[in-house]
């Protein structure tokens, strides 16, 4: 097996309601097994905790003595010395030196949204500092990912003297190459792995670069910019910068890292767990023209929470770098206009639209692909498949729907007519699909590669992804991806009568949940599926009641068409166990808790 690609994962605790095989072929375990459910109760005896918030802390091996930290997650605390980071000094250093002699800087960020929120942190305190700048967002078909010879001409040409990359450039040898001819001096706030040979750059900032000593390497790109700008405005505080005028709020600025944070999926644990936190009350001040333009285009109700960056807000940023204009991202979040910001947001939302539609078409072809491929190979590890007739900038939605639904690490690729796939790929737990990129270059395999643990885009020739298939599955022997897929871990059992507003407000103090720390899952057993009905754009809503008389109901998220809406449709009138997550609904002034569902199986007679 390759090193790095494993699924080390937990104990498991017992079978939930004799669940062998749900709806969709799942087995329910407990998240606690016995040494965990020793520690819930020491949890609940320690800190007065409820028994549904201890068993949450137990789950995620939170230890006895953490437990106050980890529910109150503070910046003060958590926030780390800059200089911590390899190269930090430096880049914070030459960064000060061109604000206080007004150099002209040049941002290069990537074209998802933690180089959308990453360029605009920057851009944001060169403004406040009156030093000039400009940002360049790449075209995901015309230029790739990350920085090229043509755009560094261009922006030395324009006047700059000092490249900064954000959320890229580990790795971008040729290209630096090319800005150290044209006199370029080069900084780069990455956070992707890093080779072992790095480029010429005069400061390359990475927590994941392999000399890096941090521990930080669970940052997304927008975590590693606030640190830099952390480290340089002290810098120019020591200097005296700041006399006779106001230092820059930088905790202003956490709404940014924190829509960064969750929409790269990094881990939510250490120092994420603090920025998110934070990040979500500075964005409910809704200051920011830009990001206030785009959740009220996302029509988002209630104050934000880490999830609707995901999966509301977000993904209307990265329409643009998809299928539209890179850079509207990034434009949209430096705008202080609010009618420009409410242009731009609409522009996005409309790109989104548009994006659903085409991701929509090749998630069908490529699962019914997938299936037939899983029929003829049962013990597949991977999913390998490209077309040319899908959009190069859906291709990671098309691995991530994939792996959704597979439970299986997914890469897609869009077939260039020059014969050249870029693909993009999406991991499961445990499987470190940044370091097999990277591999798969080393070997040959691939032009190009890299990325993060769960997140990869390669490059390979049209003729080679049988190859690169092969290198996954050899990458992945031993791992038994399969039987882990096919377990969903919940925190415990409810009845309908005590999913109540009150249990999803105590539970919220365990969050923000997502990767890293995932969002609590509990059974709710025997209850009567009374309705399930289409709304929305492929979404089912129900409604289920208990013996008791009292009732739950949710939405079933992207589930019409799929299995999990077959099954609501096949067990209508049924009684049946569900599982999934709690959430508050406010309608007419008065708060509900409703169940989003994630699996159910049908209630055994007696």
């Amino acid at each position: 097996m390759l090193a790095g690609a494993t699924m080390a994962e937990g104990a498991r605790g017992p079978v939930l309601l004799g669940v062998e095989r749900s709806a969709l072929g799942r087995t329910w375990r407990s998240r606690c097994d016995a040494r965990a459910e020793a520690l819930a109760l020491a949890h609940a005896q320690a800190h007065g905790l409820s028994d549904a918030l201890a068993r949450v802390l137990a789950g995620r091996n939170v230890p006895l003595e953490g437990a106050p930290a980890f529910l109150e997650p503070r910046l003060r605390d958590l926030m780390p010395d800059p200089y911590v980071l390899r190269d930090m000094e430096t880049a914070a250093r030459r960064l000060a030196d061109a604000i206080r002699r007004r150099e002209r800087v040049a941002i290069f960020g990537d074209y998802d949204v933690d180089g959308a929120t990453s360029s605009a942190l920057l851009g944001d305190f060169l403004q406040y500092c009156g030093a000039p700048f400009m940002v360049h967002i790449p075209d995901r078909v015309t230029e790739g990912y990350g920085p090229n010879s043509e755009a560094i001409r261009a922006l030395r040409r324009q006047g700059a003297t000092l490249l900064v990359t954000v959320d890229c450039g580990a790795a971008s040898h040729e290209a630096f190459e090319t800005a150290r001819e044209v006199g370029f001096d080069v900084v780069v706030l990455d956070h992707h792995q890093a080779p072992e040979h790095l480029p010429h750059a005069l400061a390359l900032v990475n927590p994941n670069r392999q000399d890096d000593l941090s521990g930080l390497g669970y940052l997304c790109a927008a975590g590693v910019t606030f640190l830099a700008l952390v480290a340089v405005n002290r810098i120019l505080r020591e200097e005296g910068f700041w006399r006779g005028g106001r230092e820059p709020d930088l905790m202003s600025g956490l709404d940014l890292v924190a829509l960064g944070t969750v929409a790269d999926v990094a881990p939510l644990v250490g120092l994420n767990r603090a920025f998110v936190r934070q990040g979500l009350q500075v964005m409910r001040q809704r200051r920011r023209p830009g990001l206030t333009a785009l959740v009220d285009v996302a029509r988002l109700k209630g104050p934000p929470e880490a999830w609707h960056m995901g999966y509301l807000v977000g993904p209307r940023i990265n329409a643009g770098g998809r299928i539209g204009d890179a850079a509207l991202g990034a434009r949209l979040l430096l705008t202080s206009d609010p009618a420009e910001a409410a242009r731009i947001a609409m522009e996005l939302d409309e790109l989104n639209r548009q994006r659903q539609e085409i991701e929509q078409q090749a998630v069908e072809e490529a699962a019914a692909e997938t299936e037939r491929r899983l029929a003829a190979t049962p013990g597949m590890r991977a999913i390998v498949l490209g077309s040319p007739e899908w959009h190069p900038g859906v291709v990671g939605l098309i691995a991530s729907r994939l792996k959704e639904r597979f439970g299986r690490p997914a890469f897609a690729f869009a077939i260039r007519a020059d014969g050249v796939a870029t693909g993009s790929g999406r991991s499961v737990p445990g499987v470190d699909l940044g370091r097999l990129a990277r591999l798969a270059v080393e070997r040959g395999v691939a032009a190009k590669g890299g990325g993060h643990a769960m997140a990869a885009g390669v490059t390979v020739p049209a003729d080679g992804l049988e190859a690169f298939a092969a290198f996954l599955e050899e990458g992945l022997a031993g791992d038994d991806i399969g039987a882990h897929a096919a377990e969903l871990l919940l925190d415990g059992t409810l009845s309908a009568a005590g999913a109540q507003p009150a249990l999803v407000s105590m539970l919220e103090r365990a969050g923000p949940y997502g990767a890293g720390n995932p969002e609590p899952l509990f059974a709710l057993p025997r209850l009567r599926l009374v309705e399930a009905l289409p709304v929305g754009a492929g979404h089912v809503r129900y409604r289920l009641k208990a013996g008791d008389g009292a009732e739950i109901g949710g939405v079933a998220f992207r589930a019409l068409g799929q299995p999990l809406g077959d099954a609501l449709a096949a067990c209508a009138g049924r009684q049946v166990h569900v599982a999934g997550s709690l959430a508050i609904n406010s309608w007419g002034g008065r708060e509900k808790a409703e169940l989003r569902l994630v699996d159910l199986a049908p209630a055994r007679d007696g």
